[in-house]
């Protein structure tokens, strides 16, 4: 009953907060090498509006933070697998309800957690970096730096800066292999970001990754 509801909520644009969005399968084999997309990547600041599908959407999301076994260890390696990092999508594109989700790595899935088009003040707190108005899907990956440093003291800090380039190297070639592209942001002010998307404490805001068609 559940699946078909969230079919219903999809199909009709009606997310709402709160709800569930299940996410297809990534897949597990690709058409491009890895060579390929090393050899390929970019960064890319001039993108088309075009829509992402689900299912790039979901293989994006993975390649961030996805399950890759069932230890449930994920796709970016993490200082004693204490997973600091958590990542939100900024979706506005056709066959889903616009607005702010988070990714939820155990169910493959994205909670809502603010409805709207968000895309205007994240770039303005971007430091009008405007291409970030311009794709469908950004990533803004956050840490909870308590969950490392408890572990290792103020060393942890390094190890989730260490882990957020991971995650955002896996992002760029991902993207490569779907034919899309990404550009690392850094440039922002953190309490406007903050501000924009509700982080609650302790997040804090160290990358956003717009993802999309290269023009």
């Amino acid at each position: 009953m559940k699946v078909f509801l969230i079919l219903f909520l999809l199909l009709t644009k009606g997310v709402t907060v709160g709800e569930e969005v299940v996410l297809p399968k990534p897949s597990l084999k690709g058409n491009v090498s890895l060579e390929e997309a090393i050899k390929n990547r970019r960064s890319i600041r001039n993108f088309s509006s075009k829509s992402l599908s689900l299912e790039q959407i979901s293989q994006i999301l993975w390649s961030a933070q996805g399950i890759t076994n069932n230890k449930g260890y994920r796709s970016v390696p993490s200082a004693g697998a204490t997973y600091p990092l958590e990542v939100f999508a900024l979706i506005v594109n056709e066959g889903i309800e616009q607005g702010l989700y988070k990714y939820q790595p155990e169910a493959h899935s994205l909670k809502l957690v603010l409805s709207g088009d968000l895309r205007q003040s994240l770039a303005k707190s971007a430091l009008n970096q405007n291409f970030i108005i311009q794709v469908p899907l950004n990533l803004i990956i956050t840490a909870d730096f308590k969950k490392t440093t408890s572990h290792y003291g103020e060393r942890g800090i390094m190890y989730v800066h260490m882990e957020v380039g991971h995650l955002g190297q896996n992002v760029y070639l991902q993207s490569v292999a779907l034919g899309l592209g990404t550009v690392a942001v850094g440039a922002f002010r953190t309490e406007e970001v903050k501000k924009v998307l509700k982080l609650p404490s302790p997040l804090e805001p160290l990358y956003i990754l717009p993802v999309g068609y290269p023009k």
